[in-house]
């Protein structure tokens, strides 16, 4: 069940929800204004188009920061989270445009991350199983191993530890952010996520996944079946930003070489998936080697395409 137009969750006041927005259409509004039902919510709207609030439709309750440019998803993030922080907000609840939480998730990971920084557990943040029906239904967490990932079921009623989850969906402690410090503007998109967590592990604090809960979320665009696999697809953009950003985290000396290590394994993998399987082939492959140049020079931030 959604967070129905007049309804209302069960989440504490105290927790904040952040939307980033991108060329919103009208059903990211509509989810939008849902939360506004569920506490206090800030919408960062990434758009190049400024638009005020009322001409989106969204509602008088929201806070609304218009940036008239594409700063990326960690900027967004972090304008929202600094919102909520002003506000005296505990825990934010990060969203994608597109996400669909039920009123069950809402609720409930706001109290289950109250309920281990009660115990005394040092926990950064706490997250979902992430559910794409097109990739093959529930994905598993993640901890990192070396050449390879460590898959972990969801399964069971205790929060599982875990090395990274995914941004959406994600119930992150502010006063651990305050420690931690904000997302890294300079990855602009993809790997923000995982780059936060590994930070936040590094200062001693726990990365939690919830193996009761469950988002829907679909992980990049159509996906193209290879040898009976299902994998992700993106535009040729985000493949450059995908190999300019795990170049550059693999230069980063507190990133663990359990991570590093299967990020160069798969290196040559994608690389002739791009080049083999996606239309246009030269646009994917030159993107990724664009990346991969940009990584090692070290040039971060948006992408100037002119």
């Amino acid at each position: 069940m959604s967070l129905g137009e007049g309804g209302d969750s069960s989440a504490d006041s105290s927790t904040g929800i952040v939307v980033v927005f991108y060329r919103p259409d009208a059903a990211c509004v509509r989810r939008a204004n849902r939360y506004a039902n569920a506490g206090h919510c800030v919408v960062v709207d990434n758009t190049e188009k400024l638009q005020s609030p009322e001409q989106l439709g969204l509602d008088e309750r929201i806070v609304y920061v218009a940036n008239g440019a594409n700063l990326g998803i960690a900027t967004g993030i972090n304008q929202g989270v600094e919102v909520l922080l002003k506000t005296g907000c505990a825990s934010a609840l990060i969203f994608d445009q597109d996400s669909e939480p039920s009123c069950l998730l809402l609720a409930t990971l706001p109290e289950l991350l109250e309920e281990q920084t009660r115990r005394g557990k040092r926990v950064a943040l706490i997250g979902p199983a992430y559910e794409d029906a097109r990739l093959g239904g529930v994905a598993p967490f993640v901890r990192f191993g070396f050449l390879k990932l460590q898959r972990v079921s969801p399964v069971g009623a205790q929060p599982l530890e875990v090395d990274f989850l995914i941004s959406s969906g994600s119930c992150i402690n502010l006063a651990a952010w305050q420690e931690i410090g904000p997302m890294d503007d300079a990855l602009f998109i993809d790997f923000v996520d995982l780059e936060w967590c590994v930070r936040a592990r590094a200062r001693g604090y726990a990365v939690l996944g919830a193996p009761g809960l469950r988002l829907a979320h679909e992980l990049g665009g159509e996906p193209v079946r290879i040898f009976g696999r299902q994998y992700p697809s993106h535009s040729p953009l985000r493949h450059y930003y995908l190999f300019r950003n795990a170049v550059a985290l693999i230069k980063r000396s507190y990133i663990p070489w359990t991570w590093k290590s299967t990020e160069l394994v798969k290196f040559p993998f994608r690389l002739a998936i791009y080049g083999l399987f996606l239309q246009p082939r030269l646009s994917h492959l030159r993107m990724a080697f664009v990346g991969i140049w940009h990584g090692l020079t070290g040039r971060m931030g948006r992408l100037d395409r002119s």
